[in-house]
Order: structure tokens, then C-alpha cells, then sequence
């Protein structure tokens, strides 16, 4: 493993959940295609990118703002969950597991931001 992402656990729970929004926006109708189907996917690829390019930072305070970036991305995604939830583009079945790892993350992005900050 060359780079220091590929080492962290939240990396890969943020590519996890990428790939989780992926599939669930290819069910989504074909008017979506240019609005909340790209804007939800890109939310969701900023998560996993952000988390990349804070861990390449110098400082802890540069790192956790790259954090506080994927967190927002996050929200994000979970307000477009809300809007297809409202338009009948997902079971709410979908919705709750969507939901469910939206949570984790943010969970453990919070954690790590606790921890670069006692250093």
C-alpha cells in the first residue's frame, strides 16, 4: 500500500458508500439523470476524495478541515436521500439501509477529528 488512504478504515468506508450510492441512483428515473442522480454521486465521490486528500496533509488542522469537507458531503447525501424518498425513487427500505451508511462514517470521521485534535 503506497498511500497512507488505502490504510484507513474510514477510506474505505467512504468508497463502501460510494459505491452503495451508485447503485442506488441507477434505479432512479431518467429525468434525474443530469440533476439529482450527478449531484448525489458527486456528493458522494467528494466523501471518498476528501478523506484522500486530508490524509496527505502536514497538519492536523488542515487534515480535519479536508474531514469537515467529507462530513458536509455526507449531509449531502443524505438530503438527496430525502428528496428521493419524497419523489418515490426508493423504497423506504433502500432508504433506511442508505441512511444507516451515511452513519457510520460520519461517526468515525467525528472520531478521528477528536483524536488529531488531542494531538
Amino acid at each position: 500500500m503506497a498511500f497512507k488512504v488505502e490504510k484507513l478504515i474510514i477510506g474505505q468506508k467512504a468508497m463502501d458508500l460510494n459505491e452503495v450510492i451508485f447503485v442506488v441512483t441507477k434505479g432512479f428515473v431518467n429525468d434525474e439523470r443530469f440533476n439529482l442522480i450527478s449531484q448525489m454521486r458527486r456528493a458522494a465521490d467528494s466523501v471518498a476524495l476528501n478523506i484522500a486528500e486530508g490524509s496527505t496533509s502536514q497538519s492536523n488542522l488542515e487534515y480535519k478541515r479536508f474531514l469537515n469537507y467529507s462530513i458536509r458531503s455526507i449531509v449531502e447525501v443524505v438530503s438527496a436521500l430525502f428528496i428521493e424518498k419524497r419523489r418515490n425513487y426508493i423504497e423506504e427500505e433502500v432508504f433506511q439501509s442508505t441512511y444507516g451508511q451515511c452513519e457510520e462514517p460520519v461517526k468515525m470521521i467525528q472520531s478521528l477529528k477528536k483524536k488529531l485534535t488531542s494531538k
